[in-house]
């Protein structure tokens, strides 16, 4: 009873409401645009994708909210093609995870997910027909997940976390959840408390394992690979002591900046590498108007025509894990802003990582 009432309460309010909020964003941020433009012909390609599947093979459907989530799935994926007979069809929720993955070579279909109304949610999963469906740690969307489940698919959340202080705990959110959690299959934590806190919905313990985070195999075995790839001459490097600061914001590079200002007053053969999160042209002016007069500057992808720029402004996404490797020492951004980003993609290659305050999100 009180399932059917929440369906009723996120169908005819919920879903609503958030379509309309995010046309009205959209008005304001091209990659909200994005996404609604690229969910516009979602059926029509999903469909001729779909014929060029291998119909004998099962398919499992993994799902990502972004392309730090894919990265996530990217281990399961890559030991399941190389060790099953299976077609993986792999969607986003994020222009940035859709835009920068279509070229993934172990997935048969990339696709944006569709709006999560009931009828978009229905036809999606008609037209994949799933044996395995897997949602990346949180990007959970109920109708897709109550349709799945009214059609007897397994439905798994990997590298699920749940912390002590989740607004999923609220009063009202916590009963929505409750009935949501039930309908998957198996939940995949990657602790013992998150596998408490998933406990705390009434989820049963055959549902719950505790299996570890993929996360730590993922930037394992990208360092690996890193190490034999080259994006900056060694000779550029040579002697200088790099701060690499990844995946930074306005507010991180309001700090950041002036004090590596400072040091490079007291350092000559210090040297930056920053990689905004979002290296839009705007962010990208800014950050050169920002260093011009103080430092030397040049884009990452003017490289080839470097002569002696102590900052190195990234202007490409998707290779962050392999300059770290280059750190002397590591930035990881966010942590100023609201939440910091993957500290495990700079650790492991063995260098100091700071960051700032906002770090309740990494258990790391």
């Amino acid at each position: 009873m009180m399932k059917k009432f929440w369906q009723i309460i996120y169908n005819i309010f919920f879903i609503p409401l958030l379509y309309v909020i995010l046309i009205f964003i959209s008005l304001f941020k091209k990659k909200v645009r994005i996404g609604i433009a690229g969910r516009k012909r979602i059926f029509e390609d999903l469909i001729l994708n779909r014929l060029t599947l291998d119909l004998t093979k099962k398919i499992i459907w993994f799902h990502s909210s972004s392309l730090g989530e894919f990265e996530q799935a990217k281990p399961i994926i890559e030991k399941l093609k190389k060790e099953a007979n299976v077609n993986i069809v792999v969607s986003f929720f994020s222009p940035s995870g859709y835009e920068n993955s279509k070229k993934y070579p172990y997935a048969d279909v990339i696709t944006y997910l569709p709006f999560d109304s009931r009828w978009r949610a229905k036809r999606f999963i008609e037209v994949v027909s799933p044996n395995l469906v897997v949602f990346m740690r949180y990007d959970i969307w109920p109708n897709h997940i109550w349709s799945l489940k009214k059609k007897k698919i397994p439905c798994l959340l990997v590298d699920a976390t749940m912390k002590k202080n989740s607004p999923r705990k609220l009063p009202l959110v916590r009963s929505f959840h409750k009935y949501l959690f039930e309908d998957f299959t198996k939940i995949l934590t990657i602790s013992e408390e998150d596998a408490k806190g998933f406990k705390s919905f009434k989820c049963k313990n055959v549902q719950i394992k505790v299996v570890g985070d993929t996360r730590f195999d993922r930037v394992y075995n990208r360092s690996l690979a890193s190490r034999n790839t080259k994006i900056i001459n060694q000779e550029i490097l040579k002697d200088k002591k790099v701060l690499v600061a990844g995946s930074t914001w306005q507010q991180d590079e309001d700090v950041l900046i002036p004090v590596f200002l400072k040091l490079l007053k007291y350092d000559k053969n210090a040297m930056m590498i920053i990689a905004p999160h979002e290296p839009t042209i705007m962010h990208l002016e800014k950050l050169e108007q920002e260093f011009a007069g103080a430092a030397p500057s040049i884009r990452l992808s003017h490289i080839n025509n470097y002569s002696n720029q102590q900052i190195i402004i990234v202007d490409s996404i998707g290779i962050l894990s392999i300059l770290y490797n280059y750190a002397s020492v590591a930035f990881i951004g966010g942590s100023f802003k609201i939440n910091v980003h993957n500290v495990l993609e700079a650790a492991v290659y063995g260098v100091p990582v700071l960051f700032g305050p906002k770090i309740n999100n990494s258990q790391e």
